[in-house]
């Protein structure tokens, strides 16, 4: 018996201290996985919280069929599915009507200013704020498309795990996959200045002026291999260079998280969404 098979072995007989050590393991993960589905820090660390204690309450139906991590996952998409199916699906011009309200609202252009001054993660980087407009354009998508699209392009889940998360066979996840990479492709295309000049969203550039006003706007923009190799290859790829720069990035721990949750915030308020 493995060490780690000793440690569950712990958990299923009642030690919660046990379970906490493997759930570490993947926990930061699925906390900033939660995050990427409900763009609320708060939201995130309850339903990781819940997931915590419901995995250790059902602990004896775990039969190991999957790894604990992906079974885990499975309870926490649960739980994010519940959460989402009772809010509205965002609109692809979610970042165009967030700048809109930034710009339209003192209060709330005031307090996205004042936590870029304050708060300690406001560095900013273009290619953080990459990653949020991943995230608020995935939450356009149908749940169970923006679900297997996270799970797959950015946290490396397997096909067949995510058929376990979701309770679907292999040929509707695929589908699933298919479905939202095209609608997410065709999105950046139509919208995205930075991988079409005729696209009407600027707004990397146009944070990189507001908040890192000492660098230049174009050096900003070429240092990122998605605006270097844009000319290069076909939107398809340009996705997957998207991903792979996005996998990269802790969404809550990176040095610009406080900046990039009130940007979030900002969305969400655009959205309709009461934002406490």
């Amino acid at each position: 018996m493995t060490i780690s098979q000793q440690i569950l072995d712990k958990a299923r007989h009642g030690d919660i201290n046990a379970f906490q050590e493997l759930f570490a393991e993947f926990q930061q993960q699925l906390k900033s996985y939660l995050y990427r589905l409900l763009t609320d820090r708060n939201d995130a660390e309850d339903l990781t919280h819940d997931t915590f204690i419901r995995a250790f309450d059902r602990l004896a139906t775990f039969k190991g069929e999957a790894s604990l991590k992906t079974w885990v996952f499975q309870i926490a998409t649960n739980l994010a599915y519940d959460h989402l199916k009772k809010q509205k699906r965002w609109q692809s011009d979610v970042m165009q009507k967030g700048k809109q309200l930034a710009l339209s609202d003192a209060a709330v252009f005031q307090a996205i200013v004042k936590v870029s001054q304050t708060a300690p993660d406001t560095v900013y980087d273009i290619r953080e704020h990459i990653d949020t407009c991943f995230t608020c354009i995935s939450k356009s998508l149908p749940i169970e498309q923006q679900i297997a699209l996270i799970l797959k392009d950015i946290y490396d889940f397997s096909v067949a795990e995510i058929c376990l998360i979701l309770e679907k066979t292999e040929g509707v996840v695929k589908h699933l996959l298919i479905d939202a990479r095209s609608t997410m492709t065709e999105v950046y295309d139509q919208r995205c200045a930075l991988v079409n000049k005729n696209g009407v969203c600027n707004q990397c550039s146009e944070l990189n002026g507001l908040f890192n006003p000492k660098q230049d706007r174009q050096e900003a923009l070429m240092k990122i291999s998605l605006v270097k190799n844009a000319r290069k290859y076909d939107r398809e790829a340009l996705f997957d260079l998207r991903t792979t720069l996005i996998k990269a990035i802790d969404p809550l721990r990176s040095t610009g998280a406080d900046l990039q949750e009130v940007l979030l915030k900002c969305n969400r308020a655009a959205m309709g969404e009461g934002v406490g």
